[in-house]
C-alpha cells in the first residue's frame, strides 16, 4: 500500500472510530439522564410533595412572643419539615410585590394578619393527613384558621403519580431505542469493513481470530463512550447543583457510582454484543453478496 493510501486508510478508521464512539456518548448521556431521574424519581417527588404546606392564620391579639412559642411547639411536630413567622409587615410587601401597588396607602392600614406558613414532610402531603392536622392545630386558641388549597393538593399528587408512571415507560423506550441506534452505528461501522473481514475468512482465519480485534476494539469503545457520557453527565450535575442547591439529592454518591458504574457496563455490553452479531452476519455470508 502506498504511504498516502495508507495514509487515507489510516484517518478513514480513525473517523470511523471518533463517530462511533461519540455516537454512543450521546447515547449513553440521554440514557444516564434518565437515569438520574428514575434513581431519583423517589427523592425528586418528595421534593416536590415537601413544597406543600398550609398557612396558620393567627388571631390579631396574638403578641409576638405567644408566636414564636407557637412556632417553635409546631416545630416539633412530626409531620413539619419546617416553618416560617410571617410578620404583618412581610405580608404586606409580599402582597405588594404581587399587586405592584402600595394598597395600603389605598385603604389606610395592614389589614393582613400574622402568619406561619408550614411545609410538610412528603409523608404527610396529602389531604386526609393535612385534614387532621388542621383539626389537631385548631385546638391552640392562638390559631384563628388554618389555610390550604386541597384541590392543588390533590392535583399534585395525582399529577406526581402519573409523571412516575410514564418516567418508567419511557426510560424502559429510551433503553430499547438506544440499544437500537448504538447497534446500527456499530453495524454501519462493520458494514465499511465487510471486505477485510471477507479477505481474512478467505485466507483460511478462524471465526474467533477474526472477531477478536472487533471485539476488543468495541470494548474500548463502549468504555470510553461511558467515560465520556459520565464525564457530560457530571457537568450537568455540576451545573444543577450550582442553580439549583436545594437540590442536592441528585449529588447522592451511592446513586451516582451506581449510575456512572450502570453506563459504562451497558455501553460495554451494547457495543460488546452489536459488534458480535454485525461481524457474524459478515462471517456467513457469501462472498457475492458483500455488495448489496
Amino acid at each position: 500500500m502506498k504511504p498516502k493510501e495508507e495514509k487515507e486508510s489510516k484517518r478513514r478508521l480513525r473517523t470511523s472510530y471518533i463517530t462511533t464512539v461519540v455516537s454512543i456518548t450521546l447515547v449513553l448521556f440521554m440514557l444516564g439522564i434518565m437515569g438520574l431521574l428514575v434513581l431519583n424519581a423517589k427523592k425528586l417527588s418528595d421534593y416536590v410533595r415537601e413544597n406543600i404546606g398550609f398557612s396558620i392564620i393567627l388571631k390579631n391579639e396574638v403578641k409576638e412572643p405567644d408566636v414564636l412559642r407557637l412556632q417553635k411547639i409546631i416545630d416539633a411536630k412530626d409531620f413539619v419539615k419546617s416553618t416560617k413567622h410571617i410578620t404583618k409587615q412581610e405580608a404586606a410587601e409580599e402582597l405588594q410585590k404581587d399587586l405592584g401597588e402600595n394598597f395600603i396607602e389605598f385603604i389606610g392600614h395592614n389589614p393582613l394578619p400574622v402568619s406561619i406558613d408550614v411545609k410538610l414532610i412528603a409523608a404527610y402531603s396529602n389531604n386526609d393527613s393535612i385534614r387532621l392536622i388542621e383539626k389537631d392545630l385548631k385546638d391552640f386558641p392562638q390559631i384563628k384558621e388554618v389555610w390550604y388549597q386541597p384541590s392543588l393538593v390533590h392535583l399534585v399528587n395525582k399529577n406526581i403519580n402519573k409523571i412516575s408512571l410514564i418516567l418508567l415507560g419511557f426510560s424502559f423506550l429510551l433503553l430499547l431505542i438506544s440499544i437500537v441506534l448504538i447497534n446500527n452505528t456499530i453495524r454501519l461501522s462493520v458494514y465499511a469493513k465487510r471486505f477485510i473481514i471477507n479477505t481474512m475468512r478467505l485466507v483460511g482465519a478462524t471465526k474467533y481470530f477474526i472477531r477478536g480485534p472487533f471485539l476488543r476494539t468495541s470494548i474500548l469503545h463502549g468504555f470510553f463512550a461511558g467515560i465520556f457520557a459520565n464525564g457530560m453527565l457530571m457537568t450537568v450535575l455540576y451545573f444543577l447543583a450550582e442553580e439549583f442547591p436545594e437540590m442536592g439529592f441528585f449529588a447522592d454518591l451511592y446513586v451516582i457510582s451506581i449510575l456512572t458504574g450502570g453506563i459504562i457496563i451497558i455501553g460495554i455490553l451494547i457495543s460488546f454484543f452489536s459488534t458480535f452479531f454485525a461481524v457474524n452476519k459478515y462471517l456467513r455470508i457469501s462472498s457475492d453478496k458483500l455488495y448489496i
